[in-house]
């Protein structure tokens, strides 16, 4: 107990010192990259990605190979991308969830919920639906009197 009292005390006051001797400036170093690091190490980098990537696109390749197997097997069709989708497509490789819509694609999608919006509101049929709502009192009555005979009072 003393020694966590201790600790308390005097932690506070050791970690302005321990930053005054310079760790923080070598941590920062570290951590934005070196400028000056050696060309070995920059091309060593380099030739990993390049085999990373490489390894990658062998990989979709063997499974491109896979999918179009399965879909010749149970007579599929490839979905065919439009010019769009292709322009589109190495600029989104990397990234992880779906693509972003364009404006006029975001106004599109606007304009057609305001559009059904504004006509679901309406009842398409005024008298279908009066006689829906007339006939519900005599369902609902119907229905407690099903349970009513189900139960018995004891």
């Amino acid at each position: 107990m003393a020694a966590f009292i201790a600790k308390q005390m005097v932690g506070n006051q050791l970690k302005s010192v321990t930053g005054a001797m310079g760790d923080k400036d070598e941590e920062k170093k570290n951590e934005e990259g070196d400028e000056d690091e050696d060309p070995e190490i920059a091309e060593a980098r380099r030739e990993a990605e390049e085999k990373r990537k490489d390894k990658h696109r062998k990989m979709e390749e063997e499974r491109e190979e896979l999918r179009q197997s399965i879909r010749d097997k149970y007579g599929l069709k490839k979905k065919e991308k439009t010019p769009e989708e292709e322009v589109a497509q190495p600029l989104a490789e990397g990234r992880i969830g779906r693509k972003k819509k364009t404006p006029a694609e975001l106004e599109a999608e606007n304009n057609a919920d305001s559009d059904d919006d504004e006509l679901s509101s309406f009842p398409k049929n005024l008298t279908e639906l009066q006689s829906k709502v007339s006939e519900l009192p005599t369902k609902l009555a119907a229905g407690v009197g099903e349970v009513t005979q189900k139960c018995v009072v004891q």
